[in-house]
């Protein structure tokens, strides 16, 4: 009986692991006969697991969704990291998620192993998380439901409110959800504007019903981190800029992941950056940061900005090197 047990935990957890297996490939991971297999499958269905199996040679098993959650087998290395993952998550900005997480991660490390809870404890403990929780929050109704958008590829209708308060309809074809360490964003493209738009998750109000799923989805040339990079520096900030960094677009481009800015070439040995902050100071130090010499396209205000701050920088040294300021 033991033995038996043994093999059906074994093989629900391979079933847990993988999308589909083949009788034969079970029978080989367990050490059984294909004949035990159907048995054991048997008797996972009694216990409440949708197990479905499609016939033929190229068929085999397949763990569905059932009416209710069955019990999950983890290894190590999956519930550690399921348990940071929750962990992390109660930080992030999505409402009601981070009670949810607390609740799923106190049953989760009351069922851990004391090796494992010490793996967890230990990786706590020493980590100091800097996310930047969001005032406004995304309703998780919101969320799944702009998901399900983009897994049919179903027209979307939706209330939109942008960075300035302004409200419009929109009718978008869905392409992917993006979340970024502060928030989530839709990228889809915008039927009445004719183009790629990405859109605040938190600014967005469903208004079905939603046009039925399309026949031929639209599909982005560019993946939808370089959308939401493009996005950055088109109205996701209040002050913009383009500037020219002097060195190939290459090298630049493993300096400026996709939500710092857009960059393109500009000749051999340069390359331009679109990008943009919340403030002329933050985007000189955001600038600054890159470690590259520049020089300011737009906007002049920029320019301005950067000459107050060397003579600010100026001053500070001569205080430091004892010299007088008048």
């Amino acid at each position: 009986m033991l033995e038996t047990s043994a093999r059906l935990l074994r093989l629900l957890s391979l079933l847990q692991a993988h999308r589909e297996w083949s009788g034969a490939d079970l029978a080989d991971r367990l050490g059984v006969t294909p004949r035990t297999v159907r048995r054991d499958v048997d008797r996972l269905r009694e216990l409440g697991y949708p197990v479905h199996a499609s016939p033929g040679t190229g068929g085999g098993y397949q763990l569905g969704a059932g009416a209710e959650l069955p019990p999950l087998l983890l290894d190590d290395e999956e519930a550690v990291a399921v348990a940071v993952g929750l962990r992390a998550a109660a930080g992030q900005g999505v409402e009601g998620i981070g009670d949810s997480s607390v609740r799923a991660l106190a049953k989760l490390e009351q069922v851990l192993p004391g090796r494992l809870r010490r793996r967890v404890g230990a990786l706590n403990a020493v980590t100091v998380p800097l996310l930047r929780t969001p005032n406004e929050r995304v309703d998780p109704a919101v969320l799944t439901e702009l998901a399900h958008a983009c897994r049919d590829s179903e027209r979307l209708r939706f209330a939109y409110r942008d960075h300035g308060g302004s409200a419009t309809r929109r009718t978008v074809e869905p392409h992917r959800l993006v979340c970024t360490e502060r928030r989530w964003y839709l990228v889809a493209w915008d039927l009445d504007r004719a183009g790629w738009r990405t859109f605040r998750a938190d600014r967005i109000e469903p208004a079905p019903p939603h046009g039925s799923p399309l026949h031929a989805p639209r599909t982005a040339r560019r993946g939808p981190g370089r959308l939401r990079g493009e996005g950055v520096s088109r109205g996701a900030y209040t002050t913009e800029a383009t500037v020219r960094l002097f060195v190939p677009l290459a090298e630049a481009a493993a300096a400026v992941g996709p939500l710092d800015g857009v960059l393109e070439a500009d000749g051999d040995a340069a390359c331009l950056l679109r990008t943009g902050a919340h403030g002329l100071d933050v985007l000189v130090i955001h600038v600054l940061m890159l470690g590259f010499d520049f020089e300011v396209v737009e906007p002049p205000e920029l320019t301005g900005r950067i000459r107050d701050l060397r003579d600010r920088l100026s001053r500070a040294l001569d205080r430091a090197d004892g010299v007088s300021i008048l």
